[in-house]
């Protein structure tokens, strides 16, 4: 029924009083209605399930299976792992959805892990951006709500388009820093390097020595 990419004809394998406790959703769907409004914009993803573990109990007009699937999302291909629990019973001589929980492994939770040695290596992919004189290369190493607080501009840069503005600007000098003081701190997916670097104008030779601040976090 996902191939089809039709909510109503993946709703219509649930049962009448079916319940469904969705991955992507806060929201308990307990009528055909809300178990479409659900799929709707689940089937944008091209979803694509395959069963990596089962677990089986039969009883009298109805069945249980959980255990962990993966989806592939054909539209980004993207793959999701988590636990399922179906509940089935017969309704209409057929079998049909009663319980269906959904939800993504725990481990999909876990911290990644990073050295201190690889959080104050992560300033050589910055300073490498700027070797290319490229503003979008600069711009890309930011986060989507990062917040830049440049050294030679006092518009604080808060998205895609004023970070890169101001890299146009600041790449005019051929800039290459150099982390002479680092004091790594590390969290849940995000990291922190503090300190004091100095920067070579390439088009100047004119050394400028600051303190810096870098957060960054794992998408």
């Amino acid at each position: 029924a996902l191939a089809t990419l039709d909510p109503k004809k993946v709703a219509s394998r649930y049962a009448k009083k079916g319940v469904l406790l969705p991955t992507v959703s806060d929201v308990p769907r307990t009528d055909f209605t809300s178990i479409e409004d659900y799929f709707i914009n689940f089937l944008k993803l091209k979803p694509q399930g395959e069963i990596l573990e089962s677990h089986v109990t039969i009883g009298t007009n109805w069945c249980q299976d959980a255990g962990i699937y993966e989806f592939t999302m054909g539209a980004t291909g993207k793959k999701v792992k988590g636990r399922y629990s179906f509940i089935y019973v017969y309704e209409d001589d057929e079998w049909k959805i009663s319980h269906h929980h959904s939800s993504v492994m725990p481990e999909g939770t876990m911290a990644k892990e990073i050295s201190e040695e690889e959080v104050k290596n992560l300033f050589q992919l910055w300073n490498s951006a700027l070797a290319t004189l490229d503003p979008d290369a600069v711009a890309k190493r930011y986060a989507k709500n990062a917040v830049l607080l440049p050294t030679v501009s006092d518009i604080p840069r808060t998205d895609y388009g004023l970070i890169k503005d101001y890299f146009v600007g600041f790449l005019d000098k051929k800039p290459q820093g150099e982390i002479l003081e680092s004091n790594v701190t590390l969290g849940h997916n995000w990291c922190q390097d503090a300190g004091i670097y100095e920067f070579t104008m390439g088009a100047s030779f004119k050394c400028n020595a600051g303190g810096f601040l870098g957060t960054r976090a794992e998408a």
